[in-house]
């Protein structure tokens, strides 16, 4: 409950400055990843964002590592924004736009497909979009709120895939 209440207060950035846009940026290809220095355009799957209150955008090649920072940060910084995108609306080989905030998302866990550092949370804006999801490529659909940091460890936690 403890990270519950952590993500909650880092969310709700009530401090920001008010020049601080609160929507997610669009990619223009060259972005990389700020945990590995992948570029995210050369990945499939859903990418993630996050937007600091102090202005600062950085990007991720994976909701696991989005979900990571924003569920368990080793830093706590205010956040004005984190959003990863809605895959019923985009093609997971190469997303593109269709971002929605991280914690008004379904993630399907455990499914068959993978994104840039495999096992990953596929990331939808509505339940009946994740259910589907869910039932072609297997998995169980969670909710923002069931998303604990044990399951968006970076040393493969969620499946236990130590290889990454």
């Amino acid at each position: 409950m403890a990270a519950i209440a952590v993500v909650a207060l880092v969310l709700s950035a009530c401090a920001e400055p008010a020049h601080v846009e609160k929507t997610a940026t669009e990619l223009k290809g060259d972005e990389i990843c700020e945990l590995d220095g992948m570029t995210l355009s050369d990945f499939p799957g859903p990418k993630g964002q996050i937007r600091y209150a102090d202005g600062k955008t950085i990007y991720f090649c994976d909701t696991v590592e989005l979900l990571s920072q924003v569920v368990a940060p080793e830093q706590v910084h205010a956040i004005a924004g984190a959003y990863t995108q809605d895959m019923a609306k985009t093609d997971w080989e190469q997303p593109k736009g269709q971002w929605i905030r991280v914690q008004d998302a379904f993630y399907v866990e455990g499914s068959r497909r993978v994104g840039s550092m495999g096992p990953t949370l596929a990331s939808f804006a509505s339940r009946v979009d994740a259910d589907t999801f869910a039932r072609e490529h297997g998995g169980e659909v969670l909710r923002f709120s069931e998303i604990t940091p044990e399951k968006v460890q970076l040393d493969g936690g969620m499946n236990h895939d130590h290889g990454m």
